[in-house]
């Protein structure tokens, strides 16, 4: 690939790819808590109406209370619990290999499996690069640093991929990064943000697999060493469908608090006073509890009066309720303030899940796909292959353990032992505990051996 191929590239996915930037900005900032609510003024505090012409603002408003709700924060973080506080183990029937899988995954494999969840749930889809520096390495990318180039078959097969990302050099200087990755090498260029020059950038100086001049890495994976984590089958964020609904909560609330504080506020109407001093007007309220009116003549009675905002408690309260609901029916979470759980059985709990699971679903069914890829390039990184992997996916949610020991128990005779221990609720390594097992049935065996040896000779003569 040369210079102006990239360049046009670059110039053809760049330009669509901003709007699939703007919408997990979105989604990043609501998870934040950062909601449209806080930058939105009502409109008794405009000074220009919506035509741009001048007004004034509402005498009878003057709070301004801005409160956001972390609905979907609540909503991402409940599936990212639900599915990865345990993340999905993986087994390719063969102990050695199992093995290379755990310590290539690493330590952090947990924390990164979560990251993929939040940031899948949050852009609608969130990839994992991987790459050889001193043995296997994988990291989570977001979605905003990669544009794919698919294949147009019915497989959609990833071509290629752009990362595009900021690198800030030991100067201070921050450069837009471009790298172009293939099924064969990896070409670096960047331009500084104040230029618009594109050159080559000599990032893999010192790797092995560099060119020359170190702007061009050869790998040997095969392919493009980028995988695709969606959020579900039309790679859709879990914003969209409850982004109004929260919106409609934090304005209804905001204005119920703004209400609040405005009705403290008691606007007097006078006519007929004869004292253009309004403190003296306002101390003879407080300290005699009365104001001396003016009589204007027949006809124009003195008078005094008041002007209170009305609130619509119950009205609010109902749409308050409705919306809440909503945000969790659409957005399939469960709501912590649901009621009436409190005498159910652990088995009927498990409807309370009903449209996380549902959610989950969806979700697991694609990232099943990425980790069977990124487990096969682990494998061939250590020259192995697997023909199939089984993937273990556990729920944390709240569970009638007795029910599944009960379950296990039945099982025995039916099933593998170690299907049993993966689904008992207090084993947490089955390699550690068919290990444990197999010592205490040695110990068992070699304790009935002796005993069987200590009495072999101790019958009684035949009379």
């Amino acid at each position: 690939m040369n210079l102006d191929a990239a360049k046009k590239l670059i110039e053809k996915y760049t330009a669509g790819h901003v709007e699939v930037v703007e919408r997990m900005a979105i989604a990043e900032r609501y998870y934040r808590g950062e909601n449209d609510i806080l930058s939105h003024k009502p409109s008794y505090h405009r000074t220009v109406d919506n035509e741009g012409r001048p007004c004034l603002p509402d005498p009878m408003r003057q709070a301004d209370n801005r409160i956001p709700h972390p609905f979907h924060q609540l909503l991402v973080n409940q599936k990212a619990a639900y599915m990865f506080t345990t993340p999905p183990q993986f087994d390719v029937k063969n102990d050695a290999a199992n093995k290379i899988i755990v310590e290539a995954l690493g330590d952090g494999y947990g924390k990164k499996a979560k990251d993929l969840c939040v940031a899948a749930s949050n852009a609608g889809l969130a990839w994992v690069h991987y790459w050889e520096a001193g043995g296997f390495n994988w990291g989570v990318v977001p979605a905003a640093e990669v544009i794919p180039v698919w294949s147009t078959k019915l497989d959609h097969t990833l071509l290629a991929v752009l990362r595009a990302y900021k690198h800030i050099d030991d100067n201070g200087d921050t450069w837009d990064v471009y790298e172009y990755w293939n099924e064969a090498e990896c070409q670096a260029f960047r331009k500084r943000g104040d230029l618009d020059t594109l050159m080559y950038w000599p990032c893999f100086v010192g790797v092995a697999g560099a060119n020359e001049g170190g702007d061009t890495y050869s790998h040997s994976f095969g392919r493009v060493p980028f995988i695709p984590f969606q959020n579900n089958n039309i790679a859709r964020g879990d914003l969209p469908p409850v982004k109004r609904l929260i919106d409609t909560y934090d304005k209804t609330y905001s204005g119920f608090m703004n209400d609040l504080e405005d009705i403290q506020e008691v606007l007097f109407v006078l006519t007929g006073y004869g004292d253009e001093d309004a403190g003296r007007f306002l101390r003879q309220i407080k300290r005699f509890k009365m104001v001396a009116l003016d009589n204007g003549g027949v006809g124009d009675p003195a008078s005094l009066s008041t002007l209170t905002i009305d609130i619509p408690v119950e009205a609010r309260e109902k749409m308050l309720e409705i919306t809440r609901k909503a945000i969790f029916d659409l957005g399939q979470g469960i709501d912590p303030q649901q009621q009436g759980l409190d005498a159910t059985s652990g088995e009927a709990m498990k409807f309370l899940y009903a449209l996380l699971e549902l959610k989950a679903g969806m979700m697991e069914t694609e990232f099943r796909l990425g980790f069977n890829e990124l487990i096969r390039a682990i494998l061939q990184h250590h020259h192995l292959t697997a023909d199939n992997i089984i993937q273990t996916w556990t729920r944390t949610s709240i569970r009638n353990d007795a029910e599944l020991v009960d379950m296990c128990s039945k099982s025995e005779g039916i099933i593998s032992r170690k299907t049993i221990l993966k689904n008992h609720p207090f084993v947490e390594n089955v390699e550690d505990e068919e290990t444990e097992l197999d010592a205490e049935e040695q110990k068992r065996q070699e304790q009935a051996d002796i005993y069987n040896d200590g009495d072999s000779g101790g019958g009684e003569d035949d009379v």
